[in-house]
């Protein structure tokens, strides 16, 4: 503070100099107040005045259990083959339906919901939530939920949001409609179309305890992975879950900087 002060009190200072010693100063003490605050998480809820909510990325569990989702927004092509796939081995796991996916696939939503699997809701058309009002999104996020229950009776309660992309409104829209928000811990980017030894190897060598694993139900090469990936995971001991099992359903909470669903210490 004395050498701030020794700046602006320096002899033959222009008025000009003065001012940007001054900016300097401010700048450097935000800098450090924010590296205080422990930026950029803290420093949001100073200026906002309100504290910043995260979807569930994983599930911070001891138990050796993942789960597995699929979001579908395009095509239906390879989806048989997936079911197939999950059928053989037995697994039940997680699809994240857009409302127009639903309406020109009934029959495969049917087949999805009849072999055991959870339907969650991914909006009707894909949009960026962001940019849509309460209204929207909730109309979006409540004329899915219809469809959903329409076509093969489940009342949904997990909600995918579009691109990854979320805000204290959007997730405080899908709380009042009765959804838990979902994102994901691995991504297979399996919509790159890589080649399965390249969704393999990043989802064998990205999992973890309580992780929930985004594929998409057409991607190109995600049928020809999943035996591989089921394979492995199995022999390192790891349980295949939808999602709704995988979570915590009381007494936890989301930590705001990873996305971690917490049990709650007793």
């Amino acid at each position: 503070m004395n050498r701030i002060k020794f700046v602006f009190m320096k002899p033959g200072l222009t008025q000009r100099s003065r001012r940007k010693a001054l900016l300097a100063a401010i700048v450097l003490l935000s800098l450090g107040l924010s590296i205080f605050l422990d930026f950029p998480q803290n420093i949001v809820t100073v200026v906002t005045g309100q504290d910043r909510l995260v979807p569930i990325y994983y599930v911070d569990t001891p138990e050796k259990k993942v789960a597995i989702s699929f979001d579908a927004c395009w095509g239906a092509e390879h989806t048989p083959k997936i079911l197939e796939v999950l059928r053989e081995n037995n697994l039940k796991t997680t699809f994240f339906l857009t409302g127009f996916w639903l309406e020109k696939y009934p029959d495969m939503v049917k087949t999805i919901s009849d072999e055991g699997h959870e339907i969650g809701n991914h909006t009707y058309t894909h949009p960026h939530l962001n940019t849509l009002s309460d209204s929207e999104i909730k109309t979006e996020v409540k004329r899915t939920h219809q469809l959903i229950k329409d076509i093969c009776g489940q009342e949904a309660n997990l909600f995918r949001p579009p691109f990854g992309e979320y805000s204290n409104k959007v997730i405080k829209a899908l709380e009042e409609c009765g959804y838990k928000t979902i994102q994901w811990s691995v991504d297979s980017l399996d919509w790159k179309e890589g080649g399965k030894e390249a969704i393999i190897n990043r989802v064998t060598n990205k999992v973890h305890n309580g992780a929930i694993v985004l594929f998409h139900n057409n991607g190109k090469y995600t049928a020809e992975a999943l035996p591989e990936i089921i394979e492995k995971l199995t022999a390192e001991g790891y349980t295949i879950v939808p999602i709704s099992e995988l979570l915590y359903q009381e007494d936890y909470y989301i930590d705001p900087h990873s996305g971690a669903q917490k049990k709650k210490e007793s």
